[in-house]
Parts: C-alpha cells; structure tokens; sequence
C-alpha cells in the first residue's frame, strides 16, 4: 500500500476570504484533518474552516501540552513540547502509512513560525509531504495600517516579543521596519525597547488582523493593557521612492 500524503495547508491570516483556491479545495475534499489548539479552546485555526469541511470529516486536535505556564527557558518546556509533536506524528504516521491523506491546518503560513514545521522536520523523510504557503498575519497587519510597510532599499526586521529587551532594541534600531509578533505579556517590555530605538512614535498596533475584531491603533494611543496571542506591532519604513 502506497504512503498517503501530508497536506500543511496555510489558512492566512484570519479571513476565510484570504485563503488560496488550493488551499480550499484540499479543506473541502480532506477526509482527516489536524490542527493545534489550547486544551480547553476550540482553536483558532479550526474557527477558521467553519463550514467548509465535509459531514464525515475525522478530526484530529492536537492539544499543546504547555503554553504560557513556564518560561520557555526552562529545559520542562522544550522537552513538554518535542514528547508532544512525537506523540503526535505517531499518531499521524499511522494513518499516513494506511494510505491515508491528512491536512494540518496552520494559522498564516506553514513555513512562517507555525508549529507545523515541528511535525514536517519529523515526517518529511518518511512520507509525502506538500505544503500550501499562505498569508502570513504580519502581511494582513501592515495592510490594515492602510500605509506600505517598507518602500525602496528598507530593511525589514521580524521579531519576536519573547526576546530579551536589549536585543529587541538593538535590532529595531538597526532596522527601517519592524515587525513584532508574539507580545502577549511582553508588551510592556516591547513599547520600552521601541522607546530606546526611537520607534515608538511611528509603531501601530494592530489586533486580530483581518477578523472580524479586528483593531487598528497608533501604539502610543493604546494605553496600557493586556494585549490577546493574535496581535502585531508595526513601524512602517519611509525609504528611497520616486
């Protein structure tokens, strides 16, 4: 019996609208679908597909074993996390080796920071493997800036909230636009880097991106406050244009 194939299909930022034609046609015709979510929580990327997926669809939620309980400094958390994406590509491999094709769900683009790639790294010398690139949150971000993120020779510089303060610094100082995803509790730690850097007059922040919540703000109007997992901070690049 042949392998069946490994569909890491890109949903996009959000909107169903921003899917590709590829990407709707493996969700409407998949038989097995995964996808990642928080125990306890529907998941983001399975609200995306609402609707879409056939009646006798098997579903497989892959539930993190940890999330923001432990520093991901701490050797726990890795190793929580490589038992998990074992766990799960077993589970995978078994289905894939009855010749059955699965399509994992991934929030933005497969390739792009998503939990995915820990799964393809696994199988991709065993199975079968396409994946479907995607929009990623961060272009649907700048977008509903409503102003073009880098212009001529600007540098464009993606970073991570997670990062200690003086690196993030360092980085958008060095840097035309940037880009800031995974601030969740990092906020305040993310505007103080923005400050040393000089960027954070020009920095826009920009929650659930092209959903229905959707919110658009200069960051100095913003005040303080908790922001959600699905939020972006830009600074736009204003370089060499005619």
């Amino acid at each position: 019996m042949s392998s069946g194939t490994l569909h890491g299909v890109g949903l996009g930022p959000g909107d169903p609208d921003l899917m590709s034609v590829r990407a709707d046609r493996l969700l409407r015709d998949a038989r097995h679908v995964a996808f990642f979510r928080k125990a306890g929580r529907s998941g983001q990327a399975r609200r995306i597909v609402n609707g879409m997926l056939r009646a006798d669809v098997v579903e497989f939620p892959m539930e993190y074993p940890v999330t923001t309980e432990i520093p991901v400094t701490d050797p726990g958390y890795n190793a929580a996390l490589s038992d998990f994406y074992s766990d799960c590509t077993r589970h995978l491999r078994g289905l894939l080796d009855g010749g059955e094709d699965v399509v994992v769900l991934c929030e933005g683009d497969p390739f792009f920071f998503g939990s995915f790639m820990h799964l393809y790294t696994r199988l991709k010398n065993h199975v079968p493997v396409q994946v479907v690139p995607a929009i990623s949150g961060m272009s649907a971000a700048w977008t509903a800036t409503g102003q073009p993120v880098t212009w001529g020779d600007d540098i464009l510089t993606v970073l991570m909230g997670t990062l200690p303060g003086d690196i993030l610094a360092e980085r958008m100082a060095q840097s035309d636009a940037v880009v800031v995803m995974k601030i969740g509790r990092h906020f305040d730690k993310v505007k103080s880097a923005l400050k040393q850097a000089g960027k954070f007059d020009d920095a826009w922040l920009v929650e659930y991106a092209s959903m229905p919540n959707q919110s658009v703000q200069k960051l100095a109007e913003a005040g303080d406050r908790i922001t959600p997992y699905f939020s972006i901070i830009v600074v736009h690049g204003q370089g060499r244009r005619p």
